[in-house]
């Protein structure tokens, strides 16, 4: 019987959603993808922190009144997501800079009414198709466990460790997934090389019919952000 690869893919990459750190990059599937994460461990853990105590600080303070999305990279955290006015907008930042190892914040929170359930479904497909895309079509120009990948709004948001190139060509792969309105690169540049086979990970796809691939969507590089020192 033929496998539906792309199907198992999908599952796969299923975990990928909004704020949360790839299970890939974290190493959760295996010591030789944690070998192949640029970020130190203790960024690595600090990440994950990161993102439940800035979740958990938003919940407790504003329940369902806001939808606010904590990305963190490399103890860069990126705020996505809507709530009603400048002033929780505002505060919502300032509890971000409070976090402990909170390198930058890089906030994108729009104001405006929480997005629908449907919406954040939406946002959370987008995401999972990008990512079986950066698996499946990176043609070994970038390794997507260098890549973070978070939705909001049919925004895309990139953010890793990686160098101008892998940037770039993970950018454009993006912007040319269906449903994608803008891309907005959030990297951190490196100039370190790579082995070639980083860029290819243990999983194999089954050719089949290309997907339609639309027009490529607008590239954004980075965002105003607000910094912190932070022990390293």
């Amino acid at each position: 019987m033929k496998k539906n690869w792309s199907l198992w893919l999908m599952l796969g990459v299923l975990p990928l959603t909004q704020g949360c750190v790839p299970l890939m990059a974290t190493g959760a599937v295996g010591t030789g993808l944690v070998a192949q994460d640029r970020r130190t461990t203790g960024a690595q853990l600090d990440d994950e922190d990161i993102q439940i105590h800035m979740s958990e600080a938003i919940s407790r303070k504003y329940g369902s009144d806001v939808n606010v999305n904590a990305s963190s990279f490399n103890r860069n955290l990126l705020l996505t997501g809507q709530v009603p006015d400048e002033a929780t907008r505002s505060d919502v930042d300032a509890m971000a800079h409070k976090l402990t190892n909170v390198r930058q914040v890089i906030d994108d929170i729009r104001i405006g009414p929480p997005s629908s359930l449907s919406q954040r479904a939406e946002d959370a497909y987008l995401t999972t198709k990008v990512n079986t895309r950066f698996i499946t079509d990176n043609n070994s120009k970038f390794s997507p466990l260098q890549v973070s990948v978070t939705s909001s709004g049919d925004v895309v948001y990139l953010m890793g460790l990686v160098t101008q190139g892998e940037g770039d060509a993970a950018a454009k792969l993006a912007s040319t997934s269906s449903g994608v309105k803008k891309v907005v690169k959030v990297f951190e540049y490196s100039t370190a090389s790579i082995p070639t086979s980083e860029a290819n990970p243990a999983v194999k796809a089954e050719s089949g019919p290309p997907a339609p691939v639309q027009a490529p969507a607008p590239v954004e590089e980075g965002l105003p952000a607000t910094t912190q020192p932070v022990s390293p």
